[in-house]
């Protein structure tokens, strides 16, 4: 039998309360979130709002709460990514400083990418916070890095199964089998407004020891900022990031 926490947090509960109601009836509006936990509608549309901040849920196009792709997200390993976080961030930071974007680290999981971290731009005009998030690897920037260092046949299991629901259509997977293939020669990938209006980005992979990418970098600019006179500058940055973050990682790993 479980006992309530004797200093049980009314506004944790309440989010985490949201989030079985999103799981279990598929959809909420601020009023019927409010009426099933009690609260007023402006404490259940700030809740709501920041599951959608943090992916968590999605407002459709009737103003209606759903799930969020970080509900249906795969899991990610634990410790590993715990050592990876610990062993890069300080070069996170020290690239955030150096280019005054917004800093993420990312991992695949499927055809998903996942934000284990973020450093924040301190900029007035940057982008958010990243970390949690979840988005398609095929269309942001760090997602297309590690789909580069895939196999045809790994990514035809990932795209081209029948029935599959992240099946891309012919058209959409010749355009990223181009892409990949640009990814490769160049050694970076670009996302302009892809997966966010307003966002783009450019990442790279990380590599371990033994030479396989397990995670990636992305430096993500508001578009107005991302011009083709700026990008290579802030590819030689991350690429001198990502090789400082490099020799930590495999620091790390050999002890």
């Amino acid at each position: 039998m479980k006992n309530k926490p004797p200093y049980a947090l009314s506004s944790v509960d309440n989010a985490l309360l949201l989030l079985q109601l999103l799981r279990d009836q598929g959809g909420l509006r601020v009023s019927d979130a409010a009426e099933e936990l009690g609260i007023a509608r402006s404490t259940a549309h700030r809740l709501l709002s920041m599951l959608v901040y943090r992916d968590f849920a999605i407002q459709d196009d009737n103003r209606t709460y759903v799930p969020g792709p970080a509900l249906a997200a795969g899991r990610v390993s634990g410790r590993p990514n715990q050592l990876l976080r610990r062993a890069v961030h300080p070069h996170m930071d020290a690239l955030c400083e150096r280019v005054q974007e917004t800093v993420n680290l990312l991992v695949r999981v499927g055809t998903q990418t996942r934000f284990l971290a973020s450093v924040e731009s301190t900029r007035l005009l940057h982008v958010g916070d990243r970390q949690g998030g979840v988005l398609s690897a095929h269309l942001s920037s760090g997602g297309k890095a590690l789909l580069a260092e895939l196999a045809q046949d790994q990514l035809e299991q990932l795209y081209r199964r029948e029935g599959d629901a992240d099946r891309l259509s012919e058209k959409d997977w010749k355009a990223l089998l181009r892409e990949l293939r640009l990814v490769r020669k160049q050694g970076y990938s670009i996302n302009r407004d892809r997966t966010e209006t307003g966002v783009s980005a450019v990442g790279a992979v990380l590599r371990d020891a033994s030479g396989e990418a397990v995670a990636a970098f992305s430096v993500s600019v508001p578009s107005a900022r991302f011009d083709a006179q700026r990008i290579p500058h802030l590819v030689r940055e991350m690429r001198a990031a990502v090789a400082r973050a490099e020799t930590a990682l495999h620091s790390t790993e050999s002890r």
